[in-house]
């Protein structure tokens, strides 16, 4: 009787199975009718329960592993999916197409605020301000939604509320070929990035979108040339002492990306000039360090001395950030009181080349611990940059959309085939420029000058 109990429950089960109900809930069922009918038929009967038992939660424990596994795994095949999605051109080609249009139509609104320019100074600059927040911050939502980049914040708690709370001078390392966007998701983060100052060379103000955003915010341009730059550079910056929001100076000392050619021809001006050899920078140009510092006291508040590297010997590339790659980045930043820093331009460039020297040391700290000094803060994201994102992208893709559909449906072989030609232009077009940010594509300025005569 025992055995016909046994055989009567597991056919039910896998009936039950069969059915769609699952094998764990069909045994659990089927159990229980199976202990009722056996009341009275011994210890035979109670081994069969026992053993029925036993089952029901091997089988209960499988079944919760399986569907562990098997969420995780359709997890990882959707993001493969999203992963190689990011990775197609169509989708580089529809993010430039984004930006460039959009860019656009905000420079044309920057042209209109030229008038207000003579009725109002400070509005046209908050005006501004903001408009620049509109191409600027699309380039954060890039690294922080897109590719889903972390930033790391290393820095004292008695600096950090101070972030974004005061006009500030932010010298940052310049070895990566994105350390300009993760300059500016901090800017963002603590809420001047509309407001983000940079000292830029005179030819990328003729370039459109950024350049021409730039010229309406008041960036400082030079031409690196130290006896025309000196004077117009310092009027540049006298401009802003009554800037009408706090605002960041970014200012990479070194004057170019480092590079191995670079390095090794800086170490020896360093060495003929009897200063002690860096091992993760280049020698830093004193002279613009000094003039910013000089024209900007008594409106800046103090210099923010910041490191970047990232995780795991990352190589980050504006390439990779457009595939959807996401990176690790760190920075460690150290608050420094502007009258702490010589006024007197041969003491000023000393203490700039002991900054460096203790820039390299923490350099090498990261290298060998995988960390800077201190505690870490994580500054959350702020949504505003991908609200900004998806409002221009509506705005310049719908438009689009109906250009693509209207060409399908003409059926002109000549419009199709110039909008085929257009796409392909476009397409060469966004690969020279990412090309154009790889570090061997950087610019020649402290190559051509063998000597570096440090200006």
């Amino acid at each position: 009787m025992a055995k016909k109990l046994s055989d009567k429950v597991k056919a039910a089960a896998a009936a039950d199975e069969s059915k769609g109900r699952g094998l764990q809930g069909a045994l659990r069922t089927r159990l229980r009718a199976g202990t009722q009918q056996a009341d009275g038929c011994g210890s035979s009967c109670g081994e069969v329960a026992h053993s029925l038992v036993s089952e029901q939660l091997c089988l209960g424990g499988s079944s919760r592993q399986n569907n562990s596994w098997s969420s995780h795994k359709r997890l990882e095949r959707r993001m493969g999916l999203l992963q190689l999605l990011k990775s197609q051109l169509v989708c580089h080609l529809i993010l430039c197409y984004v930006f460039l249009a959009s860019g656009l139509i905000v420079n044309l609104l920057q042209l209109c605020t030229l008038p207000l320019w003579l009725v109002s100074k400070q509005l046209a600059r908050r005006v501004n301000i903001r408009l620049a927040y509109c191409i600027s911050s699309q380039l954060v939502a890039l690294l922080e939604w897109w590719s889903g980049t972390e930033c790391n914040l290393y820095t004292d708690p008695e600096t950090y509320p101070l972030f974004g709370k005061e006009n500030a001078i932010v010298v940052l390392n310049h070895n990566f070929e994105i350390d300009f966007l993760c300059g500016w998701t901090y800017c963002d983060r603590f809420g001047v990035l509309g407001s983000s100052k940079v000292l830029a060379k005179k030819e990328l103000s003729y370039v459109p979108v950024i350049g021409w955003m730039w010229y309406f915010l008041e960036i400082v341009f030079c031409k690196r040339k130290w006896e025309e730059d000196r004077s117009t550079v310092a009027q540049s910056l006298q401009r802003l002492w009554d800037y009408p929001e706090n605002y960041w100076f970014l200012l990479h000392c070194e004057g170019t990306r480092f590079t191995p050619k670079k390095h090794q021809i800086s170490m020896q001006v360093a060495e003929s000039k009897g200063l002690p050899k860096l091992k993760y920078h280049l020698l830093p140009r004193t002279k613009g360090f000094w003039v910013t510092v000089q024209n900007l006291r008594g409106t800046v508040a103090a210099v923010y001395d910041s490191t970047l590297n990232f995780r795991n010997k990352e190589t980050p590339s504006l390439r990779g950030i457009l595939n959807g790659k996401k990176y690790h980045a760190d920075l460690y930043v150290r608050r420094i009181p502007l009258e702490l820093i010589p006024e007197d331009e041969a003491e000023c460039a000393a203490w700039l080349h002991k900054l460096y020297q203790e820039k390299d040391g923490f350099q090498e700290q990261y290298a060998q611990t995988g960390r800077f000094p201190g505690p870490i803060r994580s500054p959350p994201r702020r949504l505003w940059s991908l609200i900004n994102w998806l409002f221009w992208s509506c705005i310049v893709l719908y438009p689009l959309f109906l250009l693509v559909t209207h060409l399908i449906s003409s059926g002109s072989m000549l419009a199709i085939t110039t909008a085929a030609v257009l796409c392909s232009a476009a397409s060469v077009g966004v690969r020279w420029m990412i090309g154009q940010t790889e570090i061997d594509k950087s610019s020649n300025y402290g190559i051509k000058e063998v000597s570096l005569n440090n200006n």
